[in-house]
């Protein structure tokens, strides 16, 4: 390992488990960051549990400073301030859910590194995995880039593609997110070295091919299952494996419900074979989950 890099001043940007891979890989090659930025601690279920993020975790696991501003706006929060008030050799942004300011993404000596989740042009934004899924399109891979201040269009330095067996697409987005995440944490520790010691140029993005991911609800969860077209709901059944999740209305049956009430059942599990979308776990509205034979019946 070049020692210069073992003593590089970087500053780690990122909250959830994904973010964890990245750090993993970064220690396993001897490149652990000095400071974590994060996100502050938030209340997650049913009883609102204050709950501090994967990355905070990781960090105090591997004694290293960890702050979580409420804002990276200079002169706003003490703990941001950090951050303009001292010297840095490189940035790396990986999941952190919030936009850096231009004068932030300057400041190292290397400036700010960015893994992006998608081969960029395309699938620009929070949820490239997602629309890359319902857009049915399986030439999946990750991107770094060198960031800058507008959303996912900073020069690409380095890419890497994944491959993806006809017979295994569609997946689930988590399976998928895994995957690049993992190969995006390799190809950060593969390009740090040349980055840092200029052997690498930038490749501006050609932004009149860019494609942008949706902000998705959760009513962007729902399918039809009756009429609705069976490889389109199994695409959004697999895209939204995480977030929002994908359900159904039925009507509501008996004297105690008024005419045109409906429930709300969740998928749990399904799969898709021979043109038909088959639901097998499902949980209905205000019960427990059970098979979807069951549910039927």
């Amino acid at each position: 390992m070049n020692f210069d890099l073992m003593i590089m001043n970087i500053v780690f940007f990122g909250t959830p488990e994904y973010a964890v891979t990245v750090l993993e890989e970064l220690k396993a090659a001897n490149m652990l960051p000095t400071l974590i930025v994060t996100q502050p601690d938030k209340p997650v279920g049913r009883k609102q549990v204050m709950t501090p993020p994967a990355a905070k975790l990781w960090a105090e696991e591997n004694d290293i400073e960890v702050i979580q501003p409420s804002t990276l706006k200079q002169g706003v929060d003490d703990e941001a301030d950090i951050l303009y008030n001292s010297e840095w050799d490189l940035f790396v942004v990986a999941a952190y859910g919030l936009l850096l300011p231009k004068i932030l993404i300057e400041k190292p000596t290397h400036k700010t590194l960015n893994i992006h989740p998608s081969l960029l042009p395309k699938y620009r934004g929070a949820t490239p995995v997602p629309a890359q899924i319902l857009h049915d399109d399986r030439n999946a891979g990750v991107t770094i880039m060198q960031l800058d201040e507008k959303m996912d269009h900073g020069p690409i330095i380095t890419q890497a593609s994944i491959t993806i067996e006809e017979e295994d697409w569609p997946i689930r987005s988590e399976v998928l997110l895994g995957l690049l995440w993992e190969e995006g944490a390799k190809l950060l520790v593969e390009t740090i070295g040349p980055w840092t010691k200029g052997e690498l140029t930038t490749q501006e993005q050609d932004h009149d091919q860019a494609t942008f991911s949706e902000k998705f609800t959760k009513a962007d969860g729902e399918l039809d299952i009756d009429d609705g077209d069976p490889y389109q709901n199994y695409l959004k059944y697999c895209a939204f494996g995480e977030w929002p999740g994908t359900f159904f209305y039925v009507k509501k049956r008996g004297l105690n419900h008024p005419e045109g009430a409906v429930a709300r059942v969740k998928i749990k599990e399904a799969f898709y074979e021979d043109g038909v979308f088959v639901p097998t776990r499902v949980i209905p509205e205000g019960k427990k989950e059970i098979d979807y034979e069951e549910f039927i019946r």
